[in-house]
């Protein structure tokens, strides 16, 4: 793929590989505006069944509520791309991979259509969730979201979105404890 961003996705999911593999961690991914291109680039890598647990692309609505719980209210009231929506993405996605460590969520616009004042086209929202094992062996998590609008067609956004995840999900295996 094209450079996007500043990170190339595949030299941003080998990084993200090399990580986990390092650490022992598994990674769950949910994923709207960027349809499985973070997947797609990890299970490029041989022995990526090492490393993610999987993922689902969660385009419509409907299957962020459905395969991932994302409340209906949650997404009439913010929208899907938005906050609260990405994580509950996130949320989801962890709780169903009980074994994964990590989850990552995407929701944005890419365009070129479907762009307001409030909501450019570019925009995209990201959510990280980590699980770790914390005090008296309990599950412990954390969680957090951001937001970046990056310029480009439609395959430039989806790209950068991707790039942008993968180094983020990075910088949290290597911090994970």
């Amino acid at each position: 793929m094209d450079r996007a961003g500043g990170a190339n996705v595949e030299e941003a999911a080998r990084r993200l590989f090399g990580i986990l593999s390092e650490r022992g961690l598994r990674l769950v991914c949910a994923e709207s505006c960027t349809g499985g291109i973070v997947s797609s680039a990890i299970t490029d890598i041989s022995g990526s069944s090492s490393v993610l647990w999987g993922g689902v692309v969660a385009y419509s609505n409907e299957c962020k509520t459905r395969l991932l719980g994302v409340p209906q209210a949650a997404l009439a009231e913010y929208g899907a791309v938005s906050r609260e929506v990405v994580r509950e993405m996130a949320r989801g996605a962890l709780e169903a991979a009980k074994e994964a460590d990590i989850a990552l969520a995407i929701s944005g616009i890419a365009g070129p259509e479907g762009g307001s004042r409030e909501k450019p086209v570019g925009l995209v929202w990201f959510a990280f969730r980590t699980a770790g094992i914390g005090a008296e062996g309990i599950r412990d998590v954390e969680s957090f979201e951001e937001s970046l609008t990056f310029a480009g067609d439609r395959k430039a956004v989806r790209e950068a979105a991707a790039a942008h995840a993968i180094l983020r999900a990075a910088e949290l295996a290597r911090e994970f404890r």
